[in-house]
């Protein structure tokens, strides 16, 4: 709406957010119209010009309708506030006494008594309606100003509005998302970088700016503990290893579970040795490194300075363990993070949900009700549940690339797919979606496949249709070749070369395709939309 709108000034702004609410929203095509001067803004009396000229003629706020029954019939501003609230609360029989006094006041005031009543009309019908200008400048001046920060300082907009958050996942996760479709890389947690906040990291000529995951925002981690990580990290630069790490902060406020999740959340990348040997070796690090501290407080690693100081780095070697399958590395930033970070359990499968998926989840708004879906993801916080009559049905969340949807399996399909609900686990979902009044979307369960088990069902032959007009043929039939060489598979091609009233060849070829989203999109573009045809599945 504001791109229709078309805003060049501030009381535009507020306008438009006290129109955009529940009742009033039916009037803003209307007010774009008169903005824009498709449709004239008509005066049903001389007073209305001064009051309603800015919002086009029409009443937006309450502040408009005091001041008519102000300037048309004479109340006070005490009475014209009075005369709002029984508008609002829309009491018969206080409001003909109002309607009684509203047009003995025009009349006295020399107002058309038709015209007058016309505008008492409009008033009791956008009384209820009406919001305080006061307030929404307010908001309109604040949404201008975040919305020139995040569209010009993006980066540091959306580290604010992350380490606001804070210690609540879900909007973290949300806005981690939002981030990513802004192009705002966001970087992994790093003990050796990382501040306790979510942070800018602004590029360099030609690069992108990203932004840094805070310390605090991992589970378990508390300020005192991110502090003495920073300290260390002023005092002695970066940490080399593990045993480096819990030399040099304090373990009073760094414990082992906070360790453990440092490394399950990646933030230990950076040292030396795997995930896996980073675990292993907690224990043994934490006790060198009270050990260490303890000698430095009582002031014996004065005595042994020089022999410690030559001992080779090697001196803690890490075992040698197998490191974590990425599926299990992807579950530990899940648990700790609220998402993936250095990956995403769908990577394996994008193929394969480019051809199975309709929809992503971010695309499932305006959909009627009803409308059949086919979402590939990750199946997170399932819940099974019964109701008050006592049948089983669950909830859960489907999380793709591009966000999540909530989504409920009924009774009615409960039992057929209740063993296919597997946390984490990676699906194709057909459903129905179910739209929520000022509210996401949701979906109606109607299947739910493995997604190493989903098959791509490619039909066993194809027909594709090339106009022998317009286009020069030999660029066509080159751009056909390169894409057959490109999508090799198991359908045979047959060529339809027709020129409408004139004449239609059919040739079978020798070259076999893939006539997946990809190839028919490509062929859709170089011979047109309706030019491929299934002739057997």
């Amino acid at each position: 709406d504001l791109r229709r709108y078309q805003p060049d000034r501030v009381e535009d702004l507020i306008a438009l957010n006290a129109l955009y609410r529940p009742g009033p929203m039916g009037m803003i095509d209307d007010f774009i119209d008169r903005k824009h001067g498709r449709k004239k803004v008509v005066y049903d009396l001389p007073a209305l010009k001064e009051i309603l000229e800015e919002t086009f003629g029409v009443m937006v706020y309450q502040e408009q309708v005091m001041q008519i029954s102000n300037r048309v019939a004479g109340y006070s501003l005490g009475d014209a506030d009075l005369l709002r609230r029984a508008m609002g609360k829309k009491k018969i029989e206080e409001m003909q006494k109002q309607r009684e006094r509203f047009m003995e006041g025009a009349k006295k005031n020399g107002n058309n008594p038709a015209k007058a009543e016309k505008v008492f009309d409009l008033m009791e019908k956008f009384a209820g309606y009406g919001f305080n200008k006061s307030h929404s400048a307010a908001y309109a001046y604040l949404a201008f100003v975040t919305a020139y920060l995040k569209f010009h300082y993006s980066a540091e907009f959306m580290s604010a509005l992350l380490t606001s958050e804070t210690g609540t996942t879900a909007k973290v996760v949300k806005y981690i998302s939002e981030c990513r479709e802004m192009n705002i890389p966001v970087l992994p947690p790093d003990v050796n970088i990382s501040e306790f906040t979510f942070t800018p990291v602004l590029g360099k000529e030609g690069e992108k700016d990203a932004i840094r995951f805070g310390l605090g925002a991992i589970k378990n981690v508390g300020g005192p503990a991110v502090e003495s990580i920073e300290r260390a990290r002023q005092e002695g630069g970066p940490f080399t290893s593990l045993y480096d790490f819990c030399e040099r902060v304090d373990l009073s406020a760094v414990n082992r579970r906070m360790i453990e999740s440092f490394i399950k959340a990646g933030a230990m990348d950076s040292l030396e040795g795997t995930r896996a040997q980073l675990t292993a070796v907690i224990d043994g690090a934490m006790e060198n490194g009270t050990r260490t501290q303890k000698d430095r407080a009582s002031g014996q690693s004065g005595l042994f300075a020089t022999l410690i100081a030559e001992e080779p780095a090697s001196s803690h070697p890490l075992p040698k363990v197998p490191d974590w399958t990425p599926q299990e590395k992807l579950a530990g930033e899940k648990e700790l993070l609220g998402f993936y970070i250095t990956g995403h359990p769908l990577d394996q499968y994008l193929d394969k949900a480019a051809e199975l998926a309709t929809h992503k989840t971010s695309n499932l708004e305006g959909l009627a009700k009803g409308t059949e879906v086919a979402l590939c993801g990750i199946l997170n916080a399932v819940a099974r549940r019964r109701t008050k009559e006592g049948k089983p049905w669950a909830s859960m969340q489907i999380e793709d690339l591009e966000g999540s949807v909530e989504a409920m399996l009924f009774s009615t399909q409960f039992e057929r797919l209740n063993a296919s609900l597997v946390e984490d686990k990676a699906v194709l979902v057909r459903g129905l979606v179910l739209p929520e009044e000022n509210a996401p979307p949701k979906i109606s369960v109607q299947d739910v496949v493995p997604l190493e088990n989903a098959r791509i069902n490619l039909p066993s032959l194809i027909a594709i249709k090339i106009p022998m007009n317009g286009a020069s043929q030999s660029d066509r039939a080159a751009e056909l070749q390169k894409l057959f060489s490109a999508k090799p598979g198991d359908t045979e091609v047959r060529l339809r070369l027709e020129k409408p009233r004139d004449f239609s060849v059919i040739l079978d070829i020798t070259a076999k395709v893939r006539p997946d989203k990809e190839f028919k999109a490509e062929v859709a573009r170089i011979c047109g939309a309706e030019a491929m045809e299934v002739l057997a599945g």
